[in-house]
């Protein structure tokens, strides 16, 4: 196993290093793709489950459309077909012959499923219709990085349909704060939510609503996303439905999204120079026991000890790592590198002494105890621990990176010089925030959505008066 390259020194190399070493997924033969391999795949299982249990609160359905999209039907929607076109990947032949009408490999699916919603909302009784999928979807990247921006990834993508606006931004609402609790409670990772600015809100949407990590580079990155259609989508495709007065209406649309994206960012936020640090709610092996021996009687006697260990521990994830041909010192590492928030140790010393050694993930924290006290209750009870410190750590991150700026001198230097996220008065142009950018190649992330005084504030670059503060950062 070869030495990660350094965080501090290399923040890029180390991404990859981790990424390949700690097993999550390796290149595939295909440019800007990846294979997900079983670890990395699994850690993805483990947020689809709590992701599906947070939907089902919210009365959403899975079901599963066509990766395959007819052009006429891609089309319908002008605004949506020009912001994705640089994007797409279209089948020209298929059979061994030319295909009649071309057909999009989904870039996202509003199109496909919304023609397939005019045919199911007849009603306001058919109303409000969620339905989810989990899916695969592709866009043609120039620059890629392995689960950060892939040519094809993997994600969830609900669609909701609402008799009136007011319904549908609830929805959109609510499925943004889903994704804030989400990625607090599950991921550990704290969020800046709020509205995209309209230049680089989804094509298509009235507006856009995103969660905002921060890496340990400095680097913002996009969590999640929930954008309010509006009626654009369900006049282009037709969709409509009679009211209660039996009056032909056109509902409101919601579309919200995340994906495998969320693997590189539990990565860039709580790894460190060992390699990852996952958060138990979402690690495939919370514990990791590792025997320690030296003859064939003491490993008889380490193996019992261990396998009662991993009895005794119901309800947790545990792996009992039992290679003969690995050493202790070896497995240690591994563990490490791959992120398994808790590691017990056991050996001839702690069965003499009836403990147990174990050693924290997030802290490097190494205790012994009786193992008598290990029970259940207290294994679960730590892991809980971690959870909490490994968001406490991110948090007090985001806050020692997060600046409030008045000029545009101050806003260059965090930006060049120390990273992190910047609130900054602006003008509201898209030529400010456009020439902000080729200085500092720093994006508006967000703009704030809560009520504040901008009197007297002038925009950082512009000098124009400011009518919102907006969020700052370079990203990935």
């Amino acid at each position: 196993m070869s030495p990660l390259a350094s965080q501090t020194d290399d923040f890029a190399q180390w991404y990859l290093d981790v990424v390949l070493q700690a097993d999550l997924a390796d290149y595939s033969d295909v440019k800007g793709c990846i294979i997900f391999k079983p670890y990395g795949y699994a850690i993805w299982e483990m947020m689809q489950a709590d992701l599906n249990r947070r939907m089902k609160e919210h009365d959403v359905q899975n079901a599963y459309f066509p990766l395959l999209i007819p052009e006429s039907i891609i089309n319908k929607e002008k605004d949506h077909i020009e912001g994705f076109a640089p994007e797409c990947a279209v089948v020209t032949h298929g059979g061994g012959k030319e295909l009649a009408e071309k057909l999009y490999i989904r870039p996202t699916s509003e199109t496909i499923i919304y023609s397939t919603f005019s045919k199911w909302i007849k009603s306001h009784r058919d109303l409000p219709l969620k339905i989810n999928q989990w899916a695969n979807v592709v866009r043609w990247e120039m620059r890629t990085r392995p689960f950060l921006r892939t040519t094809e990834f993997l994600w969830q993508e609900g669609h909701t349909v609402h008799a009136t606006e007011e319904e549908a931004d609830e929805m959109a609402a609510q499925a943004l704060s889903m994704y804030a609790d989400f990625d607090h409670e599950t991921l550990a990772i704290p969020v800046m939510t709020g509205k995209k600015p309209d230049h680089d809100k989804f094509a298509g949407a009235d507006y856009t609503l995103t969660t905002e990590a921060l890496a340990k580079d400095g680097k913002a990155i996009q969590a999640g996303t929930s954008h309010m259609l509006g009626q654009g989508f369900a006049k282009a495709y037709d969709i409509k439905f009679l009211d209660a007065q039996g009056k032909s209406q056109i509902p409101f649309i919601t579309s919200w999204g995340v994906s495998t994206r969320l693997i590189g960012t539990v990565i860039v936020v709580h790894g460190d120079e060992k390699g990852l640090r996952l958060p138990p709610n979402i690690a495939p092996i919370q514990v990791v026991i590792v025997p320690i021996y030296k003859t064939d009687h003491e490993r008889d006697s380490v193996l019992e000890a261990c396998e009662a260990l991993k009895t005794k521990w119901t309800g947790v994830r545990i792996k009992l790592d039992d290679r003969s041909d690995k050493s202790p010192g070896f497995k240690f590492h591994e563990w490490e590198l791959k992120g398994v928030p808790l590691r017990v140790e056991m050996g001839p010393k702690d069965l003499a002494a009836q403990s147990i050694t174990y050693v924290r993930r997030d802290t490097g924290e190494k205790q012994q105890m009786l193992s008598a006290s290990a029970d259940s209750v207290f294994i679960q009870s730590l892991l809980s621990e971690i959870q909490g410190s490994l968001f406490r750590q991110a948090q007090m991150h985001m806050q020692e990176h997060t600046f409030t700026c008045e000029t545009f001198e101050d806003m260059n230097n965090y930006l060049s010089n120390v990273g992190g996220f910047v609130w900054a008065p602006w003008d509201g142009l898209r030529e400010t925030a456009d020439r902000i950018k080729s200085v500092t190649k720093a994006t508006i992330r967000l703009v704030d959505t809560e009520p504040r005084d901008m009197t007297g504030k002038k925009d950082v670059l512009s000098g124009n008066p400011a009518v919102k503060m907006a969020l700052f950062a370079k990203a990935y």
